[in-house]
């Protein structure tokens, strides 16, 4: 039977993407919370300067504490070498560089261009492998279907970034619907180019549902081989330097979907729905979403049993 990844990004990608601070306690019991349904892979947040988000500034508590739930891979985004010391430091096992397939994007992203991005996987993989060999490194390809400010982003780019940023140290590169512009064909045909291109390095799918296509590029993906995914618990999400860029995929609602197609997530969704409580309770008032939680498992479901 197949099995899928589930990375839960809401600790980092929601939480970035609102006005308010959740409180330390809060996201170490919504990482826990995560943890308890099952989820093994979390982004706990990202090693920025507070001043651009001071959402994140407690980000190194929140790896000491999520570093304790045992089994979890602890991951977070480093924008740059600065970033990836702190986080070398603070012990996470793994970490995301953001690289835009979007000139424009990357330079209202991160304020280098692509080739300087490339250049600093090239040194974080270099500190890496001084400090903390064990810790893995992927290199997203960000805006990697589209752009809103630069609008279509050519695909060979797309592809020729990913082969660039793997030569340069990195230990995969996924490709990241930034702007939530992506449709199932371009998926398929993306996700194919870039297999042909780095082969097993082809890292994970993430999905933004702003148009409403995120489990159907999901379930694109998957069915190119893809075999993780990106998700965030109640839709949080978006990146603040891409305008209209809105709606991570749903956990729950991808969660719902493999286990229906008799797909092992590894996830209880039971406790998974439940988990939206300390979730909402560190965000009162938070608009969250998702189809599964509003309508109920269906009667008579079990996970990983096909739905007919």
């Amino acid at each position: 039977m197949s099995e899928v990844l589930i990375s839960e990004v809401g600790p980092r990608d929601g939480l970035q993407s609102v006005q308010r601070t959740m409180a330390t306690a809060d996201k170490c019991r919504w990482i826990d919370a995560l943890h308890a349904a099952g989820v093994r892979e979390i982004e706990v947040g990202s090693f920025v300067p507070a001043k651009l988000l001071p959402q994140m500034a407690d980000v190194v508590e929140v790896v000491r504490h999520a570093l304790t739930l045992p089994g979890l891979t602890v991951m977070a985004l480093v924008p740059n070498l600065r970033g990836a010391r702190a986080a070398f430091a603070a012990g996470v096992h793994k970490i995301t560089i953001p690289v835009s397939a979007s000139a424009a994007h990357s330079l209202a992203n991160v304020r280098k261009t692509r080739e300087q991005m490339v250049a600093e996987v090239r040194e974080i993989a270099a500190l890496r492998g001084e400090l903390a060999p064990q810790v893995k490194i992927e290199a997203g390809i960000s805006t990697a279907f589209g752009c809103t400010i630069q609008g279509p982003v050519p695909e060979d780019d797309v592809v020729w970034l990913a082969a660039q940023v793997v030569a340069a140290g990195a230990d995969e590169s996924g490709l990241s619907d930034t702007t939530g512009m992506a449709n199932p064909a371009q998926v398929r045909r993306l996700f194919n180019r870039v297999r042909a291109e780095i082969g097993e390095r082809t890292g994970a799918a993430h999905m933004h549902n702003t148009r409403g296509l995120g489990l159907a590029n999901c379930l694109a993906a998957y069915d190119v081989g893809v075999r993780t995914f990106d998700s965030s618990l109640g839709g949080l999400g978006g990146c603040p330097y891409a305008p209209g860029a809105s709606g991570n995929v749903v956990t729950e609602d991808l969660v719902f979907m493999f286990e229906a197609m008799g797909v092992r997530t590894g996830v209880d969704l039971g406790q998974l729905i439940a988990a939206r409580a300390p979730l909402l309770a560190g965000l009162p008032g938070e608009p969250v979403y998702g189809m599964t939680p509003e309508a109920g498992l269906p009667r008579g479901f079990t996970q990983g049993a096909l739905l007919v």
